[in-house]
């Protein structure tokens, strides 16, 4: 388990609490989202996804927690710091825009005893491939992923939203090649037919 966990999880409740206290909605993503449904612990930071609508008031919210603030000069999220705990706030990643159905594809969780709407492994995995580019071409983190959390995946969905990306294209052939995802998708169940994980400890 990585040593920053426990200071990651304490900054993704506090952020949360915030935020829903605000009236703000969001639905953690990244590392966290992928621990909560089973996969392995992450180190790194905290990804939240919120409307372009609602990014301003979500910074604001933070800001009032006592966050450090950066709006980064990328255009598709603000940053925020919770001491050395960075709060990534992301509103237009690489799959276009945070919107209804992001949301509609969350999954309401128990995530150290406190609700979260934890993002789709669909949109996780999406996020990660179409962020691939020539310069930064590490399958290694998104490989993990898809190894961990295969069952819950809609593997058509994945294809068909990251149809554009070469880099995605050869990464999915990598995992058919590998056994974790099915050319016809025949053995991997749509992710409405899991059973949501329920985390009540690190």
């Amino acid at each position: 388990m990585p040593d920053s966990l426990p200071e990651l999880v304490s900054t993704m409740k506090r952020s949360l609490a915030a935020l829903r206290g605000d009236g703000i909605e969001v639905v953690l993503g990244g590392g966290l989202a992928v621990w909560a449904r089973g996969g392995p612990a992450t180190e790194h930071d905290v990804d939240l996804f919120v409307r372009e609508r609602d990014a301003e008031r979500a910074l604001a919210s933070l800001a009032a927690l006592g966050f450090e603030t950066e709006r980064p000069p990328e255009g598709w999220l603000f940053k925020t710091w919770d001491g050395d705990i960075l709060v990534d706030l992301i509103f237009d990643p690489a799959g276009g825009p945070v919107d209804d159905l992001l949301f509609e594809r969350a999954e309401w969780m128990e995530v150290m005893a406190q609700p979260a709407l934890v993002a789709a492994v669909d949109d996780v995995l999406v996020s990660k491939l179409l962020a691939l580019a020539e310069h930064d071409l590490d399958y290694r983190p998104v490989l993990e992923v898809a190894r961990s959390l295969r069952e819950q995946g809609d593997w058509a969905d994945v294809r068909r939203r990251t149809a554009a990306s070469p880099f995605a294209a050869a990464f999915l052939t990598l995992v058919e090649t590998l056994g974790i995802a099915s050319p016809l998708d025949a053995e991997i169940p749509p992710l409405g037919h899991v059973t949501p994980l329920r985390r009540t400890g690190v």
